[in-house]
């Protein structure tokens, strides 16, 4: 009863944990594209920028949890086909391997722009090897342009802020995550780049790079040229679903699953992490959840349903960012609500409460207070009234 993981990251980790730890015994084979050992996704932006860091990637599993785990890790091997008739993958190179169970754990691909493509100094941030390279590059104290001002960009911002470069930051929206948290929480969130001397351009799209070998100013569609040494593009990411183009599995907003991550209709097929979208009881329809917690989750949930045991209820979504010194917390779904309180800013311990149309609490934006994060994550959990929970 061979297992087959492909994606080397917490979902794929987080699910051989939890089969092992469940008594599973047959192989796992854990399919890495990348070079690197497992290792965790958000100090990319984070840790392994900081000026005063050693700038490594922090490990998931070392090899003497591979040896115990049992864990056959192929790196450096890309999945390109699926046929779940026979049960067999299709890889880059070498031979295609049969399954019992596959666990689809491929995450997401950032979103490019067109003309990024060769053009040297233009990056995105997914990988370690991405993280190397800004790295390397943050060094020379460059004149930095990012574009996107989600929690991705405003963290390389914030890294290179501390590097000591000159940052601009041009947002499409007109402000920043406002689709997530509202106009008034993402003005005083973005706030945060003014303080520290960061350009905030907002309302703007890029229409060109500009450079031959390498990059040397963003051109926006207004006309506005801002002079670039170095671009990140950090524009939101899209399921990494195209080696199962013709797999027949569902796939729309990542690989459709039943609420125990079952592909159905695909008997042994699962999916898990990023690339999943699943039925969660406290939203409708089905949500796809990019958060290193749900991934976790996720992993105890494939293994539970693979050895046939009760499987808990969704978590509550949760995301964190840390900018500038500041972490900033984003509990449920802001946008499933409309703001019902607000005390402080970005600067200043910000508490943000959000509400349904029935007064129910079902998402909140807390900064720089681990305590009150906890209680607005068992309070949604309990769809408690959203006046109930103050600062």
């Amino acid at each position: 009863m061979s297992l087959m993981i492909v994606g080397s990251s917490v979902a794929g980790v987080s699910t051989a944990r939890h089969l092992r730890a469940a008594g599973f015994d047959e192989p796992i084979t854990m399919i890495g594209e990348e070079r690197h050992k497992p290792y965790d996704k958000p100090p990319l932006t984070k840790a392994m920028l900081a000026a005063d860091g050693d700038g490594a990637p922090t490990s998931l599993v070392s090899d003497e949890d591979l040896a115990r785990f049992a864990i056959d890790l192929r790196l450096g091997t890309r999945a390109t086909a699926l046929d779940p008739v026979r049960r067999l993958v299709t890889f880059n190179a070498g031979p295609e391997i049969g399954y019992e169970h596959l666990v689809i754990a491929t995450g997401v691909t950032p979103r490019r722009l067109p003309g990024m493509d060769g053009l040297a100094g233009v990056h995105t941030i997914r990988t370690a090897d991405d993280a190397f390279d800004l790295r390397s590059e943050l060094v020379r104290e460059p004149s930095v342009v990012v574009i996107g001002a989600g929690f991705i960009g405003a963290e390389f911002a914030a890294a290179a802020h501390l590097h000591g470069c000159q940052v601009s930051v041009v947002e499409a929206q007109n402000t920043p995550m406002a689709n997530i948290v509202g106009d008034e929480v993402g003005s005083l969130l973005s706030n945060l780049h003014a303080v520290h001397g960061v350009h905030l351009i907002t309302g703007a799209t890029v229409s060109r790079f500009e450079g031959q070998d390498r990059v040397t100013a963003v051109v926006l569609e207004d006309g506005r040229t801002i002079p670039a040494d170095l671009v990140v593009v950090g524009i939101g990411a899209a399921p990494a679903t195209d080696w199962l183009a013709t797999s027949g599995l569902p796939i729309a907003n990542g690989v459709e699953c039943d609420d125990q991550l079952r592909v159905v209709g695909f008997p042994g097929i699962y999916a898990a992490g990023d690339v999943a979208c699943r039925p969660h009881p406290h939203y409708d329809g089905s949500v796809r959840i990019e958060h290193w917690t749900s991934a976790t989750e996720h992993g105890e949930v494939v293994a539970a349903s693979i050895m046939q045991q009760p499987i808990r209820p969704p978590a509550i979504p949760y995301v964190w960012s840390d900018q500038y010194g500041h972490r900033i917390q984003i509990i449920g779904r802001p946008s499933a609500g409309t703001l019902a309180t607000l005390s402080g800013d970005a600067c200043n311990r910000l508490a943000a409460f959000y509400g349904d149309a029935s007064g129910v609490l079902v998402g909140a934006v807390v900064v720089d207070d681990p305590r009150l994060m906890l209680r607005s994550r068992k309070a949604i959990a309990s769809r408690a009234p959203v006046n109930d929970l103050t600062a």
